[in-house]
């Protein structure tokens, strides 16, 4: 089911970020990718909007547990939303797959990432765990 702007308004209030009009359709473009997505991505999609609205948009986004970043290598830094409406929570960590071939960066949302033990008094908020290879696509496979 498609997310209307006032689901999108919601929230963003919830996550406590003012609903305004730039804010709602990065939010919305975002959801509509379905994957990982990058600054230049989200600048194509939403194009005539400035670049740095859109970058401190995706800052504050992720400042707000609305979406996680992921380095895949590539020298772009990827995004991908949170489930939940927007609750990126330490549950929700999962691996994430590089495609050497197509070079698209997909969540493995049912690959969780393995549980490190840190030393006493750590405490994780981000991990990020990255597998590169090639794609079902690319190989060939579209189970």
């Amino acid at each position: 089911m498609k997310m209307t702007y006032r689901d999108g308004a919601e929230i963003l209030a919830k996550h406590g970020i003012k609903p305004t009009a730039n804010r709602l359709l990065v939010f919305n473009a975002m959801k509509e990718t379905g994957h990982t997505f990058s600054l230049n991505d989200m600048e194509e999609e939403l194009f005539p909007m400035d670049k740095s609205t859109i970058f401190r948009t995706l800052v504050l986004f992720q400042e707000r547990h609305l979406i996680h970043s992921i380095e895949d290598g590539s020298g772009s830094l990827k995004y991908c939303v949170c489930h939940n409406n927007g609750d990126c929570t330490p549950e929700e960590f999962h691996c994430h797959f590089y495609c050497e071939e197509c070079h698209q960066t997909f969540c493995l949302e049912d690959v969780h990432t393995p549980v490190v033990p840190v030393p006493l008094g750590y405490s994780v908020r981000e991990a990020n765990y990255l597998l590169k290879g090639v794609c079902a696509k690319c190989r060939g496979n579209y189970d």
